[in-house]
């Protein structure tokens, strides 16, 4: 985890709801196979929270094997495309010509101050939102009022419910908020291809002096 993110995770770590959630993981890593590996948990976190530009928003890990690294939408080098991580590249190439990815590995974009945080940190193999309700959401709330609260001008994608549901946590008049449907095949065609919120991320940041995100 990067440096900067220390004080508000030494918090997060010390309350009631986070020694809880400790509790479950460390039985669930005894007893099952659980994505990411544990050391790969908090990967969005080495994002140097100073160059923070942009909040992406996921729901779970991948919950096959090899493709949860702790980055939300992202696969290591070796492992194909996701559904979910094709359209958002298909959306790319339709809203600004094309995507700079040659894999599904997204380290570029956290490089350039892109925030790609799951919903929910964890997960038992091949068992989609497994580890909802146990913590994590309370977590990831508590990660979008301290950026909102600690940050300005940030942009927040969010895509999908469970990512619309936190935008009552976001002061709109310091931040802006891109709404889209998931990028899941299930539901790309529902409002995700064609939201350009890739252009319109750019622009925006453009217009508050900062440099813009090589998509």
């Amino acid at each position: 985890m990067h440096e900067s993110w220390k004080p508000f995770l030494k918090s997060e770590f010390a309350k009631p709801y986070f020694k809880e959630l400790s509790e479950f993981l460390s039985n669930e890593y005894e007893k099952k196979t659980i994505f990411p590996k544990k050391a790969q948990v908090f990967s969005a976190f080495t994002t140097d929270l100073n160059e923070v530009k942009v909040v992406i928003l996921g729901q779970d890990p991948y919950h096959t094997p090899g493709a949860a690294h702790g980055l939300a939408f992202s696969v290591p080098n070796s492992q194909p495309i996701p559904p979910s991580l094709i359209n958002i590249y298909k959306e790319i190439d339709s809203d600004i010509g094309s995507h700079a990815n040659k894999t599904g590995y997204l380290k570029n974009w956290q490089d350039q101050g892109v925030l790609l945080l799951n919903n929910v940190l964890t997960v038992e193999a091949h068992k989609a939102g497994s580890h909802r309700n146990h913590g994590w959401e309370t977590f990831t709330e508590a990660t979008i009022r301290y950026l909102d609260e600690t940050k300005d001008h940030l942009v927040f994608l969010l895509w999908g419910r469970d990512a619309r549901n936190k935008k009552p946590l976001i002061n709109q008049e310091k931040h802006l908020i891109l709404e889209a449907a998931h990028p899941s095949p299930l539901s790309a065609y529902n409002g995700f291809f064609g939201c350009k919120h890739f252009s319109k991320t750019n622009d925006q940041l453009e217009k508050w002096g900062k440099s813009k995100i090589v998509w």
